[in-house]
């Protein structure tokens, strides 16, 4: 079973949910994210600025009211580019969430989540994410059947059927699973695929 209420419960739908995730840019390409439900409306966003905002150390989620939701900060030094989930706004002293790091350090690897609870939970997320194809699975799950959680795949317009530019993007979330804390992992990725290390997630054969 997926791990439920991680950020806000609000966010845990009771149907398998397709969000709409929107690369934006205010003054340089790749500021930050607006992501849209199935009704076009806004849900969640992330606004940074500034010539460096691709390789920013800690990324902030907001609801559309410009809550913060949830923070992400990059753990230095970490070799397996671990970051930190923490609830709302990061403080001195405050205990993360999650955790996020790769599971190798060099060559392909796939990408390992841990949830901070009772008990813990465990997720990995497979595929390549620059090419905006990655499955998030519960770890928990036996070999033989995983369970997939949630999806990153290509935005297909319904109208053309054409497929869209990387820049816009589906985050399909099944029923249970914190779509915030989906949408966090979304910006890890994003920095992880970013950085100067090339980091490419495996697809599961």
């Amino acid at each position: 079973m997926s791990t439920g209420v991680v950020v806000d419960e609000s966010f845990c739908f009771k149907e398998e949910t397709q969000l709409t995730v929107l690369k934006t840019s205010h003054f340089f390409p790749g500021d930050g994210f607006a992501v849209y439900d199935t009704k076009g409306k806004v849900i969640f966003r992330v606004d940074s600025y500034g010539p460096d905002s691709r390789l920013k150390d800690e990324l902030v989620l907001m609801d559309v009211s410009g809550k913060c939701l949830l923070t992400v900060r990059r753990k230095r030094p970490s070799l397996h580019q671990r970051w930190d989930g923490f609830l709302g706004e990061r403080c001195d002293g405050k205990k993360p969430i999650f955790s996020v790091r790769r599971s190798s350090i060099i060559g392909r690897s796939s990408v390992t989540v841990e949830v901070y609870g009772n008990p813990n939970e465990e997720y990995l997320i497979e595929g390549s994410f620059p090419q905006r194809c990655c499955m998030f699975y519960n770890a928990g799950s036996t070999n033989e059947s995983k369970e997939s959680v949630a999806k990153i795949r290509r935005k297909v317009d319904s109208s053309t059927n054409v497929v869209l530019g990387k820049d816009v993007f589906s985050l399909c979330v099944k029923p249970g699973l914190d779509a915030a804390f989906a949408m966090g992992l979304v910006l890890v990725l994003d920095q992880i695929n970013t950085s100067p290390e090339p980091d490419y997630i495996p697809s599961s054969s």
